[in-house]
């Protein structure tokens, strides 16, 4: 009887610890694959053509395109990953930011963070300063996030996948002005 008393309590409690641990680390993430196919407003292979009008050729009308302004591959924090970060000038002024062939680990609360700080900096620094551009939409593939209006592009110099729910960078990647 008295080691009913003992089990019983134990049990409801090991039984908690179990749920709240498996909610808040969702191991199971480690083997799952959220792919993302954006099309990208700058194909990461694209070269700006450069090819002038002569005198006895008509002028060519002059199309705004999307252009890349910053890019970087992304450095592994806590997790492993691989790809290309872009900041992309849209035609009228605003921004987006891409990540072409993004492959990391999926987690539990990943979020996209364009930040003041240099790709260099700690990891811990990326945590602060930073604007949110939301959730990421999958761990693999191509994404884009719009940047808000607003946002002063000249003050960023690298993106961050970030998990809020522990404080940590997945990886961050630099966005260096070409």
């Amino acid at each position: 009887m008295r080691l009913r008393r003992f089990l019983i309590p134990v049990s409801v409690f090991l039984v908690v610890a179990l749920g709240v641990g498996l909610y808040l680390f969702q191991p199971w993430r480690v083997f799952t694959v959220r792919e993302t196919r954006d099309a990208l407003l700058v194909p990461p292979a694209t070269v700006q053509s450069t090819v002038q009008p002569t005198a006895s050729s008509a002028p060519v009308p002059v199309v705004e395109t999307p252009k890349e302004v910053a890019a970087g591959e992304w450095r592994s924090l806590e997790h492993a990953t691989t790809g290309k970060a872009s900041l992309i000038e849209l035609p009228g002024g605003g921004h987006s930011v891409q990540f072409a062939s993004l492959n990391t680990s999926d987690g539990p609360d990943l979020y996209v963070y364009l930040s003041p700080h240099v790709s260099s900096s700690s990891e811990k620094t990326f945590g602060q300063g930073f604007t949110s551009l939301g959730k990421l939409k999958g761990n693999r593939g191509d994404q884009v996030y719009a940047i808000p209006a607003g946002v002063d592009v000249s003050t960023i110099r690298s993106v961050v996948i970030w998990c809020q729910r522990f404080s940590a960078g997945f990886a961050v990647a630099p966005l260096e002005r070409a």
